[in-house]
Parts: C-alpha cells; sequence; structure tokens
C-alpha cells in the first residue's frame, strides 16, 4: 500500500499532530492480487505458518449484520469481522 502525506503549509498543524507509529507505522494488511501464482499463495501459506501468523476473526450471523457495521462505525475492531450465512 502506498500512502501520500501532503507537506503543504496550511497542512503543517494537522501533521505535527499526527502520532506516526499510531496513526500510520501500525498498519498491518494481507491483501491478495489477481496475479498471483498457486505458488505464491503457498510459499505465503507456508512462511505465515511458521511465523506463526494467527488471524483474528469475529463471526457474526447474518441477523446481527447491523451490530456488526456498528462496531465498525464505532472502529470497535479488531482483526476481521465475518457474516455468516446459513447455519
Amino acid at each position: 500500500m502506498v500512502n501520500a502525506i501532503r507537506k503543504e503549509e496550511k497542512d503543517k498543524n494537522y501533521l505535527q499532530m499526527l502520532d506516526y507509529p499510531v496513526h500510520l507505522w501500525m498498519e498491518k494488511e494481507i491483501k491478495s492480487v489477481a496475479n498471483v501464482t498457486r505458488a505464491d499463495v503457498r510459499e505465503f501459506l507456508d512462511l505465515a505458518a511458521a511465523i506463526p501468523i494467527r488471524p483474528q476473526v469475529e463471526e457474526f450471523a447474518l441477523a446481527d449484520a447491523n451490530r456488526a457495521l456498528c462496531e465498525l462505525k464505532e472502529q470497535r475492531i479488531r482483526g476481521a469481522k465475518v457474516l455468516r450465512i446459513g447455519d
């Protein structure tokens, strides 16, 4: 991911209020892309298991979708929120 921060005089006060470790450098995401090969995925999964990377997932029944959305809106999120459809 690429982030750009304007460094214009009008932004100076706001930029000085940023806590870089908290606001910018603590981002952690895993994303997939369309041109990944099966070998790439296998290599990544083997590496993730060796580290080990353990995803944090919270499941919600579809009936609780509004609660999940409210938690996202209120930034009460850790890991991924997943809606479970069916049993």
